[in-house]
């Protein structure tokens, strides 16, 4: 076996225990030989469509076992995998698509119409469908699985500085990036998993958070798998689906966002649940408050939180379980193979107490934007810092504390919310004579969209107009909830916008 990367990881894993449970989805169980034996088969039925060395090879579709399938079928092969926001509209997947320029896409069966949708004038050569039944113009992806077999896939040499997945954020000009991550990037990030988390053998993980998602893929699923425990797939989070899954198959470990976390505790089967299997739950995409720690401590829960951004494939920073309250508020101290740094305008460190750009360096950054070097070049330094445009503060003992961001991005629900992307869809409103969107707290999402519009003269938007407008356009989850009309933006003399003033308001 030649290949170092990604791709191996089911081969290695089974022929250490191929017996052991890898991945459950809806109480079916699927053993790490049996992944392996699929991924294999899947390898091969890729190969014979022309899957080769650098193919892109994207997955459109919930947490299912496909997605695993597939993502390690591409890494066997030497191909990249691309995993596909499903939240997004078909105009926004259509854009990535043709950046990426895929030569397969295998899609979910619920989203096959999406797909369609956005397949327009994308350079997709390979279209399947997830299962058995074939949708509109796909194939249908398990006779590719079934007339393969496990040595179809050639053995082809792979290196962990080859690249392994693209994974799309958005930025602030509203124009989407693939984040280039290589196999060394996600190895080393899952070594930081284990010596944050302590990962072990025989751990069951819930994974309801979407895998195309880096925390959830690469935070969570990832470091289970190489450690060989066993996965808990859900398509859907559902807080009281959650809290039944966790008693059923005692569920030791689980991530998600504040506000999943908030809304699991909310739920009328909280206080009867038996929550006794979990060793640990991890929060990401959000700072999380002092009274939700407490919460779950007083369950019998260690609670710890990170911090990331995917360019770190994620992980910058952690809050270990001992720190959770007497560093709250914290975004915690570097993971282990991290290094961060705190600096000013010039580049320098700047003292404790002090704000500055976070920056980071390891084995775990980015290798850079995908066909984007002026973009890769604005945020990487010619040394190998990643400057991640948050502000931040350190204390006497180095934990962060994010204080504000560079960029004008707000978090909602564990999702990054760039304004620049709705803003852009609002201009292209016959009403709008001008915009902004800023983020604002909400006590379930930690902070959702508000725009500012100046209408048109004579002309007026409502908010019911404003989202059906958008909901053509973006992913539900970036919408703005409120919609205030103004008569003019603030600001400079220079005619830069001042978002600053619309926060004061």
């Amino acid at each position: 076996m030649r290949n170092e990367g990604l791709g191996s990881w089911p081969h290695r894993r089974a022929r250490i225990s191929a017996e052991d449970t890898a991945l459950i989805h809806d109480d079916r169980h699927w053993s790490y030989g049996e992944v392996r034996e699929r991924v294999s088969r899947l390898a091969g039925g890729l190969h014979r469509v022309g899957v080769a060395r650098g193919t892109r090879v994207a997955y459109l579709g919930p947490n299912h076992p496909a997605f695993v399938e597939t993502m390690f079928a591409a890494g066997q092969l030497g191909a990249v995998f691309v995993p596909l926001n499903s939240r997004l509209a078909a105009a926004e997947l259509g854009t990535i698509l043709r950046d990426a320029e895929p030569d397969v896409l295998v899609v979910a069966p619920d989203l096959a119409g999406t797909a369609e949708d956005a397949l327009a004038g994308a350079p997709v050569r390979h279209r399947f469908v997830v299962g058995d039944r074939p949708a509109a113009s796909m194939e249908a992806l398990e006779p590719l699985i079934a007339q393969s077999s496990p040595g179809d896939a050639p053995d082809v040499p792979v290196v962990l500085d080859d690249l392994a997945m693209l994974m799309y954020t958005s930025g602030t000009t509203g124009e989407p990036k693939g984040v280039a991550l290589t196999h060394a990037n996600l190895t080393w990030n899952c070594f930081n998993v284990l010596i944050d988390v302590d990962v072990s053998q025989d751990e069951v993980t819930l994974v309801s958070a979407p895998l195309f998602h880096t925390a959830a893929l690469n935070q969570t699923f990832l470091p289970t798998f190489v450690k060989g425990g066993t996965s808990v797939l859900v398509s859907a989070f559902d807080p009281d689906e959650t809290l039944e899954l966790i008693e059923r198959h005692r569920i030791s470990w689980m991530f998600g966002v504040p506000a999943m976390f908030q809304a699991l505790a909310q739920s009328p089967k909280w206080e009867s649940a038996d929550l006794s299997s979990i060793r640990a739950v991890e929060a990401g995409g959000a700072p999380v408050p002092e009274d939700l720690i407490r919460t779950y401590q007083a369950r019998g829960m260690t609670f710890m939180q990170g911090y990331g951004m995917t360019e770190a494939a994620p992980g910058v920073s952690f809050l270990r379980a001992k720190d959770s309250l007497s560093k709250v508020g914290s975004a915690g101290a570097p993971c282990f193979f991290s290094d961060v740094d705190v600096v000013d305008d010039n580049g320098c460190s700047v003292p404790e107490g002090r704000p500055g750009e976070v920056v980071v360096r390891g084995p775990n950054v980015m290798r850079g934007y995908w066909g984007k070097p002026d973009a890769t070049a604005a945020v990487m330094s010619d040394d190998g810092w990643f400057h991640s445009g948050d502000l931040a503060e350190r204390d006497e003992d180095g934990y962060l504390y994010i204080v504000d961001r560079v960029k004008d991005m707000f978090i909602s629900g564990g999702e990054n919310i760039y304004p620049a992307e709705i803003e852009n869809a609002l201009h292209e409103h016959a009403a709008v004579a001008d915009c902004a969107v800023i983020g604002v707290p909400d006590e379930r999402w930690g902070e959702t969209g508000r725009a500012f519009v100046v209408p048109h003269h004579g002309q007026h938007l409502t908010e019911e107009e404003m989202r059906g407008f958008l909901e053509q356009r973006l992913a539900r989850y970036k919408i703005p909830k409120s919609l205030v009309l103004v008569d003019e933006l603030p600001r400079s003399a220079s005619g830069k916008l001042l978002k600053k003033e619309l926060r004061t308001d």
